[in-house]
């Protein structure tokens, strides 16, 4: 047998030791996170049951809908129209979306910075797992914000009499930048990942 099959990784000293170990600090704050998540989750389903209710005609779930979308008409809401149910669909895509960016974050981060999970033989590994590492996942958490930032552009697009010209303006500016940003740690990753041979 050779000799790296034979070597053993040698204790840290004290100091080293307890700097890795300062990783599990990080700990609370997935777990925060975790929480978050849940939050979510209660949210969504609060969203989807006054969804269904107006829908058979609950007026009360009608104006909790209308005012937590900020829709506004000259005429007062009595029924669900086309609008509306876009916008609370908007909505509840958004949150699905900013879920799955907490899992990417949650799940990704944890693997990355704090332990292993040791997924390899598990069913349900998510195929981004399998290669990440904190290039990876500046990446697709660019990718996720600029999906979230296009939902909520298209809210407010659809919305958007009841927006002032400057706030849309701003928020097509700000999803640009989101786009440049995004398309400039692709690039750097790409850069980094494979840099040009210098013969």
């Amino acid at each position: 047998m050779s000799k790296s099959q034979h070597k053993t990784s040698a204790p840290l000293r004290p100091l080293p030791s307890l700097i890795f170990a300062s990783r599990w600090l990080q700990l609370p704050l997935y777990l925060g996170l975790i929480l978050a998540q849940a939050v979510y989750v209660f949210h969504f389903w609060v969203e989807l049951v006054h969804l269904v209710e107006a829908a058979f005609g609950n007026t009360a779930a009608l104006k909790q809908l209308v005012t937590s979308i900020g829709y506004k008409s000259d005429f007062e809401v009595t029924a669900l129209n086309e609008t509306i149910i876009m916008l609370v669909v908007l909505a509840l895509i958004d949150v699905v979306m900013i879920s799955n960016l907490l899992i990417m974050v949650i799940v990704g981060g944890y693997e990355t910075f704090v332990s292993r999970l040791h997924l390899e033989e598990h069913p349900d590994q998510p195929e981004w797992l399998s290669h990440v590492n904190a290039s990876v996942l500046k990446v697709k958490l660019a990718t996720a914000i600029i999906g979230i930032s296009s939902i909520h552009l298209l809210k407010t697009f659809i919305n958007a009499a009841n927006y002032d010209l400057k706030v849309l303006m701003w928020q097509t500016i700000i999803h640009v930048v989101f786009l440049l940003s995004a398309l400039a740690i692709a690039l750097t990753d790409r850069l980094m990942s494979h840099p040009s041979d210098s013969h």
